[in-house]
């Protein structure tokens, strides 16, 4: 099974970041202001394999653009976070936020050190971000935010 290699996505990966985004039908609205935020892992061939990105707003940073391939594992995932971890804690964010519908998903979250938060306590500034104005409108969001 092959495992992908992660790195920061560059300018140059954001025309092909926001194609493999909107192949998933996500928005890739913002993908060039925050592309040092973006993890990409590629395949053997340095086809983008999966997705994760950071939007800065601050001291924050709110998770988004979570995409894998089919051929992307379980294993890919963990990678994936790991790293998108240790990229907020090197950019000095204070806090991560999550914004999701999927209840399935919240055990993963959970065991990551993700907790729920209640939309009253949720940082101003987090509802600068459109992704944020766009959960707010989807039936069952919620919030978890991770301390670093």
């Amino acid at each position: 099974m092959e495992t992908g290699v992660v790195r920061c996505a560059k300018l140059k990966d954001a025309e092909r970041l926001t194609a493999f985004l909107e192949a998933a039908n996500l928005s890739a609205d913002g993908i060039k202001e925050s592309i040092g935020y973006f993890l990409i892992m590629e395949n053997d061939s340095g086809d983008i394999k999966a997705t994760l990105g950071i939007e800065p707003l601050g001291e924050v940073g709110l998770l988004r653009s979570l995409v894998m391939s089919a051929s992307a594992s379980e294993k890919d995932l963990f990678i994936l976070f790991e790293q998108i971890l240790m990229l907020a804690r090197d950019r000095d964010l204070h806090s991560l936020y999550l914004a999701s519908n999927k209840r399935n998903s919240l055990e993963f979250f959970h065991l990551l050190g993700f907790k729920k938060e209640d939309r009253k306590e949720l940082p101003e500034v987090l509802f600068e971000s459109e992704h944020v104005k766009h959960i707010l409108t989807v039936d069952n969001s919620f919030f978890l935010k991770l301390s670093m």
